[in-house]
């Protein structure tokens, strides 16, 4: 690295051993360091010169790192700074967070994991000229499109998206099922320093209890019935960036405590193995449940609860947001016209556009895509109309196969009852018109683009 374009960094402790310490070991690093005693020594170099990234000690003769982490979060917001925490005061770290802190670090420093967290954090500001920068913000602006939509409420989502990404603090993403809380975690990883690194989604839920430990945190070979080979588990594969715990409310209270030793202590160690393997892994975890009320029903842990949701990010529901739907239609409209082999997305009546603005979407986004899914295999043309949305079909499904369906099923298996049923129209009026593609569609009375894709969905030759 030249002269001209070294990183500087600006530490801040009044121990003058652990102060030579840092400066030694970021030094090494290729870095210009300055250092200061306290805290009205490091505003004034603040003030003097720019910095790339800043180290303060939590206690400081006169004052508490905390103040200069909330002046730096409002008078620099483009300086990532990190707190040095007593060993085991999480309440400190997690304040610091909260105030904006990229990360925090406990003391004694672990050299190994300073030099980590350094580097993560100077990757929110690499050294290059003002086109290299340029190129950066036309990522983060192309990045962001994924969330779509012009409402007041998207634009909260993704101004708070940009500045998640410049910390490591972890983030609880609230929201109900379909409104893309794993595609903002995704966006957070991709636009944030660990982007080079692994995302690596979980649904606590779809793992069972008996297998959890295994799958978090790894296994040697032989270390029970069934372990043929070394499995790293989820939090070592995702080491050096981001593991996403989806439905994070659904974890046992055994298991959350032992997810909680390693978040805060940073090791994990694999079932049957003799010592623990240091790692560096973001946390970012959601859920369709409100935790407060399982907090305080017992349900999920306090001092969990405590370290997960650091900072909250809400997803919005779509019924919320009806001045996206446009937007949301012609996106998903587009991803489906290619998917069935169409040369034009589908256009929708401003009848149809208003019957789904008004609609309720308990499934959001992704009712959304179902519902235009299911309008362009069973419509007619390129045009959509209010009755090809079929926005009653649940009500009206029942009513047609109620005689069909035995006493006793329950609501859940109704889908599965229908696709079965459907499976036998599609064979068998195959099987009457000599499987002639074309004169089947006719016989169901049905298109033939909407047959392909019925025929596809089932794997029907």
């Amino acid at each position: 690295m030249s002269e001209d374009i070294k990183q500087r960094i600006l530490v801040i402790d009044d121990e003058p051993d652990i102060l030579t310490l840092l400066e030694m070991t970021l030094s090494r690093m290729g870095l210009t360091v300055t250092t200061a005693a306290d805290l009205g020594e490091a505003r004034q170099k603040l003030k003097s010169q720019a910095f790339d990234f800043c180290l303060t000690d939590m206690k400081l003769p006169d004052g508490n790192g905390l103040d200069l982490v909330a002046e730096i979060t409002d008078k620099y917001p483009g300086l990532p700074v990190a707190v040095l925490t007593a060993h085991g005061s999480i309440e400190d770290a997690v304040t610091a967070l909260k105030l904006g802190a990229f990360d925090f670090a406990s003391k004694p420093v672990n050299i190994k994991d300073l030099r980590r967290m350094v580097g993560v954090a100077l990757k929110l500001n690499p050294p290059g000229d003002e086109k290299q920068r340029e190129s950066f913000s036309s990522e983060v602006a192309e990045q962001l499109k994924t969330l779509i939509g012009k409402s007041a409420a998207m634009d909260k989502v993704r101004r708070f998206t940009i500045k998640l990404a410049r910390s490591q603090a972890p983030v609880f993403i609230s929201g109900d099922s379909g409104t893309g809380k794993e595609l903002v975690a995704d966006l957070i990883h991709k636009l944030g320093p660990r982007s080079d690194g692994p995302f690596i989604p979980v649904n606590c839920g779809a793992i069972p209890a008996d297998l959890m430990e295994s799958e978090f945190f790894g296994h040697t070979k032989g270390s029970f019935t069934g372990a043929h080979e070394d499995s790293p588990g989820l939090f070592q594969s995702a080491d050096g960036g981001t593991l996403f715990l989806d439905e994070v409310a659904d974890l046992p209270l055994a298991m959350q405590v032992k997810l909680l030793r390693v978040i805060q202590e940073k090791r994990v160690r694999a079932i049957g193995a003799v010592k623990e393997n240091a790692i560096d892994v973001r946390i970012l975890s959601a859920s369709h449940k409100t935790l407060k009320p399982l907090v305080d029903s017992g349900h999920f842990r306090n001092d969990l609860y405590f370290r997960l949701n650091v900072i909250e990010l809400h997803m919005p529901p779509l019924h919320q947001r009806p001045e996206d739907i446009p937007l949301l239609v012609r996106h998903f409209g587009q991803q489906l016209a290619t998917e069935f082999g169409l040369d034009s997305s589908p256009e929708l009546t401003p009848e149809a556009v208003k019957a789904l603005q008004a609609h309720r979407f308990t499934g959001n986004v992704r009712e959304l895509v179902n519902i235009l899914q299911r309008a362009m295999t069973l419509g007619e043309g390129n045009k959509i109309n209010l009755d090809d949305l079929m926005l009653e079909q649940g009500e009206k499904a029942v009513d047609l196969l109620n005689k069909e369906i035995p006493l006793g099923k329950t609501p859940e298996n109704l889908d599965h009852h229908m696709e079965g049923i459907e499976k036998e129209i599609l064979r068998k009026a195959l099987e009457e018109c000599h499987y002639n593609k074309t004169e089947t569609a006719k016989k169901l009375g049905i298109s033939f683009r909407s047959l392909r894709y019925k025929l596809s969905k089932y794997n029907i030759e």
